[in-house]
């Protein structure tokens, strides 16, 4: 390491200017930017700390305004050659205790043993108003979990991951975040040869699914004991005044991935990976990979390319989250100790996710109330979708302009639909529960529009913002940031970001790799 007063930067890096700004009401340089870490009091069987790697010739590409308000941060300052460094995994924050957490996992429903952080270095954590935020590098190379991989992220699955995280925040949906994307003309090969690049991401936990069954099936209660106290006490401490806090955790875990999983399903949007080892403990969406957004409507529809059996489809995600809990279940039945405490636990699933999505589904409609024939109505409408692959995001935003008492209006929905008649008959089931609740067609819209995206993360859309920054030209990044962190504006400017997909796009595919 080479020394710049009290600034530590890697080696290769120089000695430069060092900005400031203000954090939460504090002048504060990059350097000494107010990191603590509490998953490093965790004893060190839980991690192995380690330096980041550093990247050759970092650049900045983007970040997120909104996310770096969430620290206390300026988004603009991060472009600036200190934050380069800081975020690139070039230069170490004095405060900093960088570390990789160990962890385990189920993949693809199989028992993968020991995983980890491959490539995900925690610096620590921010104070904020709400709690800890912890930032972590993805891409900043090798740790002891990288299994003969090389620990780096490419340029293209990371703005994927940033455009992601950033767009499902303005969504609403429960996610972590990510605070801004630096590149590398390094070399990296996947498929094919790419460049490296690394993401800041942010969320008040990284603990998995897959950190608790680390320690149960390497037979160790104690750690397991330790992992379990450290989640409640930081992140539920309401419930260590339950008469029997361990299934109170279970119980409150599985209700926020219920829920979760149905704001997914909500607004179409596709994980691909739902392994154990990328469940967040907080019900968060967390390890963005092969991810997609629902377009021709197709309940059996796949996203992940790697994923040949179709385990992680649209359709499949409600019952592989409820999977994924009974696989926690299982590996805090030590600290449970009765499987009917367990099961009683896991039951809150199931229920969760059911009054969460019919309530979803029914702001969807613009429906006041909760009626016997809603299950019917919901089944009908997502069976004449299916039947005639319609656009799931346009045809909600279209619903809107439904307008009761004038079916002859009704020409922009019709033509989504090959078979206009059966449209006509949901419709017209549809129109008599508008008029059972005096639904006002003006209020009704405006309600719609506010739980039915315009804009989502269409694949294509990342591909050209994609394609562009290979050619080092980061506004469509930007741009496309801008965008979808207003998912429910009209953007009139933007109406292009809502189009259906182009023929080419058809082509496209996502991996694991991705």
């Amino acid at each position: 390491m080479a020394l710049c007063g009290k600034i530590v930067f890697r080696a290769g890096a120089a000695c430069r200017h060092i900005a400031t700004f203000d954090l939460n009401g504090i002048a504060i340089t990059a350097p000494t930017l107010p990191l603590d870490n509490a998953f490093a009091t965790l004893p060190p069987a839980f991690y192995t700390r380690l330096m980041p790697t550093p990247l050759p010739a970092p650049y900045f590409v983007a970040a997120s305004a909104p996310a770096a308000a969430l620290i206390g941060l300026d988004a603009a300052r991060l472009a600036q050659a200190d934050y380069v460094a800081l975020l690139s995994g070039n230069m170490v924050a004095e405060r900093s205790i960088p570390l990789s957490a160990v962890y385990s996992g189920h993949q693809f429903g199989v028992w993968a043993g020991q995983l980890g952080d491959g490539r995900a270095i925690l610096l620590g954590d921010i104070a904020t108003a709400s709690g800890p935020m912890e930032l972590q590098l993805k891409g900043a190379g090798a740790t002891p979990y990288s299994r003969m991989g090389d620990g780096r992220a490419v340029l293209r699955s990371s703005i994927r991951e940033f455009l992601c995280s950033e767009a499902m925040a303005a969504l609403g949906i429960p996610t972590s975040r990510a605070l801004s994307i630096m590149g590398s003309q390094q070399g990296i090969m996947r498929e094919t040869l790419e460049t490296a690049a690394v993401v800041t991401r942010m969320a008040p936990s990284f603990v998995r699914f897959g950190s608790f069954e680390h320690w149960f099936y390497r037979k160790q209660p104690d750690e397991l004991k330790i992992l379990a106290d450290y989640v409640i006490d930081g992140f539920y401490p309401h419930l260590r005044a339950a008469a029997h806090p361990y299934q109170a955790l279970l119980a409150e875990v599985c209700v926020r991935t219920a829920h979760m999983i149905a704001q997914w399903q909500a607004v179409g949007f596709m994980h691909g990976v739902m392994n154990t080892d990328n469940m967040s403990i907080l019900g968060l969406t967390l390890d963005y990979g092969p991810f997609g957004f629902m377009e021709a409507f197709d309940a059996e529809h796949i996203c992940n390319h790697t994923d040949q059996q179709g385990r992680y489809s649209y359709a499949n995600q409600p019952q592989v989250g409820h999977w994924n809990c009974y696989a926690l279940g299982q590996a805090l039945l030590p600290l449970i100790g009765e499987v009917a405490e367990a099961q009683a636990a896991l039951d809150t699933y199931q229920s969760a996710f059911a009054d969460k999505m019919n309530a979803l589904l029914r702001a969807k409609l613009g429906l006041q109330s909760m009626q016997d024939d809603d299950t019917a109505l919901f089944d009908s409408m997502f069976a004449l979708m299916q039947a005639n692959h319609v656009d799931f995001t346009n045809f909600f935003r279209a619903l809107a302009t439904l307008q009761v008492a004038a079916p002859e209006q009704d020409t922009m929905l019709r033509d989504m639909f090959i078979d206009r008649p059966a449209f006509d008959t949901w419709a017209a089931t549809y129109r008599a529960r508008l008029r059972q609740e005096n639904s006002l067609d003006a209020e009704r819209q405006v309600a719609m529009n506010q739980v039915n995206p315009k804009y989502v993360l269409r694949n294509y859309l990342a591909q050209v913002a994609i394609e562009k920054a290979r050619q080092q030209d980061y506004t469509e990044v930007a741009k496309l940031l801008e965008v979808l962190q207003k998912p429910f504006d009209e953007q009139p400017e933007h109406q292009h970001y809502a189009a259906l997909p182009p023929d080419w796009a058809s082509h496209l595919e996502v991996s694991c790799s991705s």
